[in-house]
């Protein structure tokens, strides 16, 4: 850990000029060129359809899309059927979202002109919807990677994800410091179009959360360059349920926290003191709850979405205890969507906004709220890579001190779901 402290200390003013060169690497990655005929080519995504299909007969045209549509989204089996360049769409999941990824995705292939659900199908084409239903279905799917049923809380901060950041101000952790999460959701199995036709999936959620002051000498005199201050573990069985515009989470999840070693080394109170040893702020102690909460989210629009949850603590350690209730509320809100069709992403602005309300804090306000943009290979579902903003205000949310208050900037780069 010591060798780690000394590469973030003599490292440290590399950061800004790494964030400036991908700033403008950045840039011309993903500006448009101005000549008129890249443009043209660029609009048409023509350029990565083999000539074959463009004037292929319907049943090739057909096979292409197909293969696509399962390549992207393979946790569904959708039925892509083509009449004269017309495109119908059958077996689509219930979730809303979903659906209409699918169905963009399908628009931006060349060739397609109209794109339509099989409910949709004009009663002259009755033969293509036979052919549908003859095509076997199938009940569930096993260890589902590319879609999530229930979205993740971009503004929560305890969102599980793959993050490092830059975050400036806080009382607790030190003005200057660096905060790192390593997560992910590991779907198990999917069961679809049960419960009033929606899709149900249980999975395994795990996920760290660390804080390193990067300056400890401007608060006490310190034996390290830099210093972590603690790290959470966290672990979660959620299933969840989604259906049309609406998405469900039941979680049961146990989340401790532990101390850094460098912490305690600069603080040797915190292990033992004999002058200060009755103060529970000055002592260690061993936070650790065990939760179960049910979240509700509902997906007004593809801009809107808004979500709460009520939860309970069913355990926490008798050093470190909590009252039992709490909520979690917010919502989230994109805008200016781009397709970038040279490099096959999507991107959007998002704000999301995120308030806690624990009876063990006096139900005070707690709020987390960003603002950044995200790039993904699926228009709005799948894995994005995201870089924001985030401003929290409330209380600490590391450890045995996530009962102090505080506040403070943090300047991020994300990838999860």
């Amino acid at each position: 850990m010591q060798s780690l402290s000394v590469f973030f200390s003599k490292r440290r003013w590399h950061c800004s000029a790494v964030l400036l060169a991908c700033m403008f690497t950045v840039q011309p990655l993903f500006s448009e060129e101005t000549d008129t005929r890249e443009v043209a080519t660029v609009l048409s995504r023509s350029d990565s359809v083999p000539l074959e299909v463009q004037d292929s007969t319907d049943p090739y045209f057909e096979g292409y899309i197909q293969a696509l549509v399962d390549m992207h989204y393979a946790e569904y089996r959708v039925v892509v059927i083509v009449h004269d360049r017309k495109v119908w769409l059958a077996n689509l999941p219930s979730n809303e979202l979903v659906s209409k990824s699918i169905v963009s995705f399908v628009k931006d292939v060349p060739g397609v002109q109209e794109v339509q659900k099989l409910n949709g199908v004009p009663p002259e084409n009755e033969a293509v919807r036979e052919k549908y239903v003859r095509r076997p279905q199938i009940n569930g799917i096993w260890f589902p990677q590319m879609t999530e049923l229930f979205l993740p809380l971009i503004a929560a901060p305890r969102q599980i994800s793959y993050t490092v950041g830059w975050r400036s101000g806080d009382r607790i952790c030190g003005n200057k410091a660096v905060d790192i999460s390593l997560g992910d959701d590991f779907a198990v199995y999917r069961w679809l179009d049960v419960l009033w036709h929606g899709d149900l999936q249980i999975g395994i959620e795990a996920g760290i959360w660390s804080v390193f002051n990067m300056d400890p000498h401007l608060v006490h005199r310190a034996n390290f360059e830099t210093e972590l201050i603690n790290t959470d573990f966290y672990c979660a069985i959620p299933l969840t349920y989604a259906r049309d515009k609406w998405s469900f989470r039941f979680r049961i999840y146990h989340v401790s926290s532990h101390l850094g070693d460098e912490f305690l080394v600069n603080h040797p109170w915190y292990v033992c003191s004999p002058s200060k040893s009755n103060n529970p702020k000055l002592k260690r102690l061993n936070p650790s709850n065990e939760a179960v909460d049910l979240a509700v989210s509902y997906q007004a629009s593809e801009a809107i979405r808004v979500y709460a949850f009520p939860g309970v603590i069913v355990h926490s350690d008798e050093s470190f205890p909590w009252k039992p209730l709490y909520i979690e509320y917010g919502t989230e809100v994109r805008f200016l969507g781009t397709k970038f069709y040279k490099q096959k992403l999507y991107g959007t602005v998002y704000i999301g906004l995120h308030w806690r309300n624990y009876q063990e804090l006096h139900w005070n306000f707690d709020g987390t709220y960003k603002i950044g943009y995200e790039f993904s290979k699926l228009q709005g579902i799948g894995r994005k890579f995201r870089f924001y903003v985030e401003y929290h205000h409330g209380y600490s949310l590391e450890g045995q001190f996530s009962k102090e208050r505080t506040h403070y900037m943090e300047y991020n780069l994300s990838y999860g779901f």
